[in-house]
């Protein structure tokens, strides 16, 4: 090939030049003006960090109030046997010094795991604190820290670490045990001896609750069950359709008055009579909070809580709901998740959100009264943000909110306007609710130990 001259490439090079100048004035004068529409200009990103477009200005309100609150009298209890959505077996108000103390630690057995975790908040009755470990150990403490009996409730012919999980119930002497492996266990109360045991045919990390010679339990977030008390045997079951997208621990079904009331993980709630299991009605806690991948798992996490005619119940996922006890019709909706029960108060309830706020809400109609930020993400790096700290609870107890924080403080606050007015030390921090009894405060810490505190 010849080349060419360099008097030829330059011309060519200024042709090429003139040509791509001559088609952007054309492309130039064929484009019409942009058009500046009208309005303030929005981050693209607000919907995803602003919550649920569907909601109507008021609710995204974020602001704080100090409200006067009429709260019951605090008293002394001799015991917290049981989960607290059943009205007989709340402590509305229990009796706590304003400056509790560590006074003494007892060992549980195993503590959180990579695999396994500790999920069953303790009970109390007859001077005994019952506890579950992570793995299938119960064990009876005292209430001055001595360790009374252990009870390995291991299944026959299973291996340690498969599952985990599991919740307690004590009733007229007997200790109600409900484990991963499937099984629910009725112990004695003073020795540990099993009475009996019931195979489940599914993970029985739900928490029990004991009423009228049944026990309520839900099993594999899909099945509701009653066994009765005296020898472990059916008395009849109802279901609900499957989800395997679930949060680990089923919630506590509540009694109230002839209905049992059952959470599943699909979000649906069900009303029956306790005595034979025919529906009443059917509910659900539907809903999302946009913007978090979080939000797809739709499992009831805030176990049902009666309060008067009314059941307060609570997905992780951005919804709380009030329904009327006799018809299960939605009274109002919050558009914020609960990662535990509701704790009635006054006019209000408290809550700990998905979003690791404790709330207070207005029980007439679910408005926010206030809320406040606790303990969140592990790591504060942006790109670390993928595990949060545990908070657990609220309860109500000498004149405060109280929550249970997995980054290792016990944290009081005023209920009328949300303040922290007290703070104490949990050594390795909380995996359970709080309870009290006796006027002092149990919980159990992520390494296994039961803690005391008066």
């Amino acid at each position: 090939m010849t080349a060419l001259p360099r008097s030829t490439q330059g011309l060519a090079a200024k042709s090429i030049w003139l040509s791509g100048m001559m088609l952007a004035l054309l492309l130039s004068a064929c484009t019409e003006p942009d058009v500046v529409l009208p309005g303030k200009r929005e981050d693209i990103r607000a919907v995803l960090q602003g919550g649920d477009p569907l909601a109507d200005e008021t609710t995204a309100v974020r602001t704080n109030f100090s409200r006067p609150i009429s709260l019951p009298a605090a008293r002394s209890n001799a015991s917290w046997p049981q989960a607290f959505g059943t009205p007989g077996y709340r402590v509305a108000h229990a009796a706590l010094s304003a400056a509790p103390r560590l006074i003494w630690s007892a060992p549980i057995g195993e503590g959180d795991g990579r695999r396994a975790r500790v999920i069953a908040a303790p009970v109390v009755d007859g001077g005994r604190i019952f506890t579950l470990d992570a793995g299938t150990q119960v064990t009876a403490t005292s209430t001055s820290g001595q360790t009374l009996w252990t009870r390995d409730i291991l299944p026959a012919g299973e291996r340690k670490g498969l599952a985990t999980g599991g919740g307690l119930a004590v009733d007229q002497g007997t200790v109600y045990v409900s484990q991963g492996y499937g099984l629910l266990v009725a112990l004695d109360a003073a020795t540990g001896a099993v009475r009996w045991t019931q195979k489940l045919d599914a993970s029985g990390s739900g928490t029990p609750t004991v009423y009228g010679g049944l026990v309520y339990l839900t099993a594999g977030d899909d099945t509701g069950w009653a066994v009765r008390t005296s020898d472990g045997r059916i008395e009849w079951q109802i279901g609900t359709i499957s989800d395997i997208d679930n949060v680990l621990g089923a919630p506590a079904p509540a009694i109230a008055g002839d209905l049992a009331i059952f959470g599943f993980g699909s979000g649906e709630v069900q009303a029956v009579f306790r005595r034979g299991g025919l529906r009443r009605w059917d509910s659900s806690v539907l809903g999302e909070r946009l913007g978090r991948a979080v939000a797809e798992v739709g499992d009831v996490t805030g176990y049902p809580v009666v309060a008067g005619d009314r059941v307060y119940v609570g997905n992780q996922s951005g919804r709380i709901v009030a329904l009327n006890l006799g018809s299960g019709e939605r009274i109002w909706t919050a558009r914020e998740g609960a990662v535990g029960p509701v704790f009635p108060a006054g006019d209000s309830v408290f809550v700990i959100s998905d979003l690791n706020e404790l709330l207070r809400l207005d029980a007439g109609d679910g408005s926010r009264v206030w809320g406040v930020e606790l303990p969140k993400f592990t790591r504060e790096r942006p790109r670390r943000r993928f595990q949060i700290y545990a908070q657990h609870g609220p309860i109500l107890a000498g004149g405060r909110i109280v929550v249970a924080g997995g980054e290792g403080l016990l944290r009081f606050f005023d209920p009328r306007d949300g303040r922290q007015v007290g703070a104490v030390e949990v050594p390795d921090g909380a995996t359970t609710e709080p309870v009290v009894a006796n006027g002092s405060l149990y919980v159990v810490s992520r390494a296994g130990k039961l803690l005391a505190y008066r």
